[in-house]
């Protein structure tokens, strides 16, 4: 078998030393940062939270509104409700119209 010289080997380990400092540092290839996720996760959650009200206040407006117009009176009983036809009541044409008096009315009417 052919020796290689220590001229040849020292080349190699230039070349090799050079290679290995040209690749990545795996500990900064990935930067991982929490902050974004926290804000967007936390937009997210609270614009859950406003859909889900507004659909809870669009549900009690279009309720009472019912009750104020006697929609839901119980045929028989004139003096009862009729719970049935309050949870299928649409006491307004549309549902934005609920949550715009919902809102824009917040004290009781006198």
């Amino acid at each position: 078998m052919k020796e290689i010289s220590k001229e040849r080997k020292a080349a190699e380990g230039k070349v090799m030393h050079i290679y290995k400092e040209s690749s990545p540092a795996v500990e900064n290839l990935y930067e991982f940062s929490y902050i974004n996720h926290i804000a967007w996760t936390a937009a997210v959650v609270l614009l859950g939270l406003v859909v889900w009200l507004s659909v809870a206040l669009v549900n009690a407006e279009n309720q009472r509104h019912a009750l104020m117009t006697k929609q839901c009176q119980d045929k028989v009983f004139t003096t009862e409700l009729d719970k049935k036809c309050l949870r299928m009541v649409d006491s307004r044409e549309h549902w934005w119209q609920h949550l715009h008096y919902a809102l824009t009315h917040t004290s009781p009417e006198v």
